[in-house]
């Protein structure tokens, strides 16, 4: 038994740090945190000291007394968790439910696991900080008593099954107040001007007008004016310029640059960090800060001048600007320099190249830059074209980090042809191109955590968990719309012809933007109407700096819960009993030819439409089409839903009809629901065109073989090429001709298919109705019915009880419904 036990959180860490340490040091991991709130009550004891009430879940338990054995026999037990709050956290909760001895217990913490941070960690150990753990706790506990408190309100009031949080309910209140700018948004025309022209040398450029017309009359008096005009160089201006480079990534840097270059979701990019980071190759990658230790600084000039030269050379400290930086940590870097790329997978190759060139091009010179900018004059009118050109000098950090392709830079001006002033110029053209004022862009991933990172909202390591979670909720989902189609004007004068075209654009694209549903905004105006206190930017942002103050040991968190409750309950319960439901109705005109009321609200199912007042006691109820929404339909549009579902007619003796689903329009014949392709209009299907949908279904359905009398049929899925067998689903790998399945094939299919779930099952109690099988990354699953219990990795599976499973199983099952619990106990 090794003399020293070192704790961390997760097993590529601790598989990562056995490489540094020796033969007495046996390394184990805490598979995240061990201990939480409940999940089934509130945990929060708000009338003594909100203290919160702690448990081990079940699926942690075997693990927790594999350590506590451990730890008992250990000389000294490190506990190594992240150097973070929640890592605090963890190494607190390690401490008391293993029961350590204080004098036999070190806390040992470091920003990269690398030998060198090891080692020097173990010489330097500390205590646990509580300062930190309270910062933690009050932000649980915090988040805990806002969501646990709201929620039953939105139950009652907007719709079953809905959650509010502090900090996801202010981001979906940010993506709906921008689709409500957008939608009150009006696109005014204006006409901007390009000429190109030649000098004497033959060298073409082209250059702009400063100003807009604003009518289609307007540019075309002006070009009439350049008829016959003579151009020449009025003002030529030369000058040196420089670009500096960026800070070294923080975490919501680091988001952002990443959506931005290599397409990832915020998620995405948390998970493959701390993979990187785990495997030894980034410092951690949840900071706040901009700076770069000594010895990084000295190792990247070391690179950079070794790999580029000296004059690439620049040290620099940057200073964080983030509002309400927090944890004194090193910017986000690789942990050695000299390692330009990695051999990973394609993800976390592409994410630590990018860290790996953001770091060098930070200790890089600026780049040396001679910008020209020109003037045009013309004989016929006194107003100036003008062009701007811009040529590298030297390229400095440009040679490897070329910031001039994210989306928020500016575009780049190519070089301009050498000119003198007086110079006569030739004009091939002079375009003017009719264009729309645009409405504020709908947030990205990655301009949302943007923006929640310039308000002090949150922190970066919430950012990702907050995005999942307004998505999951059903409260904003990623937009897929490609746009419409609009026309504009385009006017040329080429010598002295005028011709004016009529050009076609594609504008209003949403596609991966986030935009709101309807049921994000309903509780949104809820939320902001009943609770204008949680829904503050202003007051998120107090709670984040109190957060901080906590952390720092000059604020007590239960005397700051205290001052929070006091506020927050009797507002939760004064909205609970007074306010009205909110359904989000919108009332859109009346009938046109029976003259009732027309409205929309929210309905049990979602959104519809509605005939009918609320005084009627008969009413007729339609749901919404998938892409419509509350705040936007027409009446007419509404109408037409009432026309559904449609009859088109008989085929092989069956009623054909056409309709709207929750999943989108449909034709049902028979028992049979066919979608209809993307764009198609259910109204627009004739009989013709439903019974060719049919028969291409029949035709897809058509079994292709039979194994063991029973029928196999194939079909495309999400994940490619399948068989259908008996109710299994078998994928078809590019080892078969998919187009040309023998009998042979579909028989070697089905074996394979059967021997793997076979080898994957551990235990199967038929009678029960209960299985245990193996799953992914060596973890195993129970399965009953719709129950899913997925274990953790130290749980022996083959040694599982029928008895063990059958508890496991309670624990998990929903508890049965009743009358909602108050949150908090009476105030006596």
């Amino acid at each position: 038994m090794a003399k020293n036990l070192v704790i961390v959180e997760s097993p590529a860490k601790a598989k990562t740090i056995e490489k540094f340490l020796g033969k007495d040091f046996q390394v184990e991991s805490s598979f995240g945190h061990i201990a939480d709130l409940p999940s089934r009550e509130i945990g929060v004891d708000v009338e003594n000291g909100f203290k919160p009430k702690y448990e081990v879940s079940s699926d942690k338990k075997a693990l927790v007394k594999k350590l506590k054995d451990l730890a008992k026999s250990a000389e000294v037990v490190w506990l190594a968790s992240d150097e973070d709050r929640e890592g605090e956290a963890i190494s607190w909760h390690l401490a008391e439910e293993l029961k350590l001895k204080p004098e036999k217990t070190k806390r040992i913490v470091f920003h990269e696991i690398t030998k060198t941070a090891i080692q020097k960690a173990i010489e330097n150990p500390r205590g646990i900080n509580y300062d930190l753990v309270n910062a933690q706790q009050a932000r649980r506990v915090l988040d805990r008593l806002v969501g646990y408190e709201l929620s039953p309100v939105l139950w009652k009031k907007v719709k079953g099954g809905l959650s509010a949080g502090r900090v996801q309910s202010v981001s979906v209140r940010l993506i709906v107040e921008r689709e409500r700018e957008i939608q009150g948004f009006n696109a005014e025309a204006s006409y901007s001007i390009v000429a190109e022209f030649v000098n004497e040398k033959g060298k073409s450029f082209k250059a702009r007008l400063p100003k807009n017309f604003e009518s289609k009359k307007e540019a075309e008096d002006f070009l009439q004016k350049n008829i016959g005009s003579q151009y020449k160089v009025a003002d030529l201006e030369t000058k040196p310029t420089k670009k500096s480079p960026a800070a070294p990534f923080t975490t919501s840097t680091l988001q952002q640059e990443a959506a931005r270059k290599l397409y990832l979701p915020v998620g995405i990019t948390m998970q493959v960090a701390q993979r990187l980071y785990e495997a030894g190759l980034i410092t951690y990658m949840r900071t706040d800060s901009v700076n770069l230790s000594n010895e990084a600084l000295d190792a990247a000039k070391a690179e950079i001048e070794s790999y580029y030269g000296k004059e690439f050379s620049q040290t620099r400290n940057y200073a964080t600007k983030a509002k309400g930086a927090q944890e004194a940590h090193e910017a986000i870097r690789p942990t050695d320099m000299s390692r330009h790329t990695v051999d990973l997978d394609r993800n976390e190759s592409r994410l630590y190249d990018l860290i790996w060139k953001r770091t060098i091009a930070s200790q890089m010179s600026d780049a040396q830059l001679e910008r020209t900018n020109v003037k045009v004059e013309a004989s016929n009118h006194k107003e100036l074209f003008a062009a701007t050109g811009e040529v590298i000098k030297f390229e400095g950090f440009l040679k490897v980090y070329l910031e001039g392709h994210d989306d928020d830079e500016e575009e780049q001006e190519g070089m301009l042809p050498q000119m003198v002033i007086g110079e006569k110029l030739s004009n091939t053209n002079i375009i003017a191109t009719e264009r729309f004022s645009r409405p504020p862009s709908r947030y990205t991933e990655a301009s949302l955590v943007k923006k929640l990172e310039e308000l002090g909202i949150g922190r970066p390591s919430t950012y990702a968990p907050t995005i999942s979670t307004i998505i999951a909720r059903n409260y904003v989902e990623k937009g897929a719309s490609e746009g419409v189609e609009r026309k504009y004007n385009q006017i040329t004068l080429e010598g002295s012809d005028i011709k004016s075209v009529v050009l076609k654009e594609t504008t209003g694209s949403d596609k991966g933007k986030l935009v709101p549903t309807d049921i994000g905004m309903i509780v949104n105006d809820f939320l902001v109407s009943n609770f204008e206190t949680i829904l503050d930017y202003n007051f998120t942002a107090k709670v984040e700096q109190d957060f901080d103050e906590i952390a720092e040991g000059k604020v007590d968190w239960v005397k700051m819960m205290k001052d929070f409750y006091t506020h927050f309950h009797p507002n939760v319960v004064d909205v609970e009993k007074n306010a009205e439901r909110e359904t989000g109705e919108r009332i859109l005109g009346n009938h046109p030819e029976t003259g009732r009321q027309v409205s929309v609200r929210l309905g049990k199912f979602g959104p519809m439409a509605q005939i009918g007042s609320i005084d009627e006691e008969e009413k007729q109820f339609a749901s919404l089409l998938p892409e419509q929404n509350i705040s936007t339909i027409t009446l007419d549009e509404a109408l037409s839903l009432f026309m559904l579902p449609k009859s088109l007619g008989n085929y092989e003796g069956e009623e054909i009809k056409v309709n709207n689903g929750r999943f989108g329009p449909y034709v049902r014949f028979g028992k049979t629901f066919i979608s209809l392709p993307k764009g198609e209009e259910p109204l627009d299907v004739s009989l013709e065109r439903a019974i060719e949908l049919i028969k291409e279904k029949q035709q897809a359905d058509a079994p292709i073989a039979t194994h063991e009398g029973l029928p196999v049929q194939k079909g495309v899925g999400r994940f490619g090429p399948f068989i259908k067998w008996n109710g299994m689903f078998i994928n078809v790998n590019k080892k078969y001709d998919f187009d040309n399945l023998s009998q042979a094939d579909v028989k070697e299919l089905i074996e394979d298919k059967l021997q793997k779930e076979q080898d994957k099952l551990i235990h199967n109690w038929e009678d029960e109705g209960i299985r245990v099988e193996k799953a992914r990354w060596g973890r195993s699953v129970i399965l009953k019915g719709k129950t899913k219990i997925e274990l953790s990795k130290d749980v022996d599976a083959e040694k599982l009880t029928l008895d063990q499973v059958k508890e496991l199983i309670e624990k998990k099952a929903p508890a049965k419904k009743s009358t909602p619990k108050k949150a908090t106990a009476k105030k006596k």
